[in-house]
């Protein structure tokens, strides 16, 4: 072999090895849904925290990948005999992506701003037991509740509680700046989002340089983009009756876990026949949960009949509160007065909604009720649906952690307005032993249950598709989140 030849099979192999490096920290994730914006604080679309949680932005505590709340940007606490004292040790040295230091004031600005008065955050419910926040030093921060409140360290582990600075709040939407082992470098709107390592980062530092989430709402186009190569892991795959063929091909790894996302057939009270229980009933008993898992999803969910998640330890079983029983649906209507009725029924972009509309709404006919399918983009179902209230039936996944208390929310978008479980939500803030805690979730769950809220349909799986090589990827999705701190590629 000449010289020449050997200067150019090394030149090769470093090419090679560099270019083997270079993939090796950097990934590419799928995703089906857009982000509205980037702030966590201010939206509540599950898209934002499927790039923003625990990449870019923290809070004090934090969700492990089994649920578990965990240390965030308060390292450790102390919680006064009462329970209604919080003292938070914030680390150390942690620094915004601006530069600027985070310290307790920028703690005391986040809640107080989540709490306040003008607040858009769409969870402000969890800051509501709040009563003071003070800053005891630059890394001390006290919080005192107005009662003692069981699940306080769990609320602060939300996206929705993540610290700011107040120098860039207003512009979090376009802009994101957190604490976080990412930072944001381009937002391409309608394509990708790309982020690059925080070199600056205080925590155990990431193995990835740079991260891209593509935007692919097509399940065929999802399924191409994985089989080319074009993405190396789709978290939440949204064609699973193509997992089978992912699972048969030793370049993938098929990741199938639970979520907390109940997905419900959610109906407007300030309807007037939907404001009637014997309509929601009657509703209910039209549906099929098995024939809607079946063909949306592919056999992949749960059924559940209330608000909560199956594989939570409080979960009661009560789909035997509402069985498919067309018959009963129809004296159900009569006995309303509302035989012949119609209704709108929007339905967002996921497979999930689209799929299982279609189904719903031939069971709804099947007993007479006509629906009008609207398909709307996810911004649209935000400002229309979830803001305005102007949609009759809609299919949506909550995949929120524990959230069974927006039902004590008479302004949420559904409009159920019951002051008994609003009393009942109270006793369970103020409860804290774990076995009063349990006896009053499963009273909350037969309560919406009884009353025929909205219909429940199944617990949305997680079911993902991945190259074969990457590792640390969450299985369960105990908040919706791609957390990307422990992703890395095997040698």
């Amino acid at each position: 072999m000449t010289r020449y030849a050997r200067l150019t099979l090394a030149a090769m192999a470093l090419a090679l090895g560099a270019s083997v490096a270079q993939a090796q920290e950097t990934i590419r994730i799928g995703m089906v849904l857009e982000p509205p914006g980037l702030d966590p604080t201010a939206g509540a679309a599950a898209a934002i925290r499927e790039v923003t949680y625990a990449n870019i932005f923290e809070g004090l505590t934090r969700f492990g990948p089994d649920g578990a709340v965990l240390p965030g940007l308060a390292r450790d606490w102390d919680i006064s005999e009462d329970g209604t004292e919080y003292t938070f040790h914030l680390a150390r040295g942690v620094t915004f992506h601006d530069g600027a230091p985070m310290t307790a004031a920028d703690v005391v600005f986040s809640l107080d701003r989540a709490r306040g008065e003008g607040s858009t955050n769409a969870q402000k419910q969890l800051f509501a037991v709040i009563d003071t926040v003070e800053a005891v030093d630059d890394h001390t921060v006290r919080v005192t509740l107005s009662q003692p409140d069981g699940a306080f360290l769990f609320n602060m582990a939300w996206g929705d509680a993540v610290i700011l600075s107040p120098d860039s709040a207003a512009t979090n939407a376009t802009d994101p700046v957190g604490t976080g082992p990412f930072r944001l470098v381009r937002w391409a709107q309608g394509d990708r989002i790309e982020l690059e390592r925080n070199p600056d980062y205080w925590g155990t530092p990431v193995a990835l340089e740079r991260v891209t989430f593509r935007f692919i709402s097509d399940p065929n186009a999802a399924y191409a983009a994985m089989m080319a190569g074009d993405i190396d892991a789709f978290p939440n795959f949204p064609a699973p009756e193509t997992l089978a063929q992912f699972e048969a091909d030793p370049r993938f790894a098929v990741i199938v876990g639970s979520t907390e996302g109940e997905t419900i057939l959610a109906m407007n009270h300030r309807h007037a026949a939907l404001s009637d229980i014997r309509v929601r009933q009657a509703i209910a008993h039209a549906i099929n949960r098995q024939d809607i898992i079946d063909g949306a999803m592919f056999g992949n969910g749960t059924p559940i009949g209330t608000h909560f998640a199956p594989h939570h330890p409080d979960y009661v079983d009560l789909t035997d509160l509402s069985p498919h029983d067309p018959d009963a649906a129809r004296a159900l209507l009569a006995d309303a007065g509302h035989e012949g009725l119609s209704l709108r029924l929007a339905l967002p972009p996921p497979a999930y909604a689209r799929r299982g509309g279609e189904i719903v709404a031939a069971q709804l006919r099947a007993v007479g009720i006509q629906t009008q399918i609207s398909n709307v983009e996810w911004a649209q179902w935000l400002e229309q649906v979830f803001t305005g209230h102007d949609f009759d039936l809609t299919i949506i996944s909550h995949t929120e952690p524990m959230d069974i208390n927006i039902y004590a929310r008479p302004d949420y978008y559904f409009g159920y307005d019951s002051a008994e479980f609003q009393a009942l939500m109270a006793e369970v803030t103020a409860t804290t032993d774990p076995e009063a805690r349990s006896a009053l979730h499963a009273r909350a769950q037969r309560h919406i249950a009884e009353d025929f809220v909205n219909a429940f349909l199944f617990q949305l799986p997680k079911t993902g598709v991945a190259d074969a090589r990457i590792e640390g990827l969450w299985e369960n999705a105990p908040v919706p989140a791609n957390d990307l701190t422990a992703v890395r590629w095997r040698d």
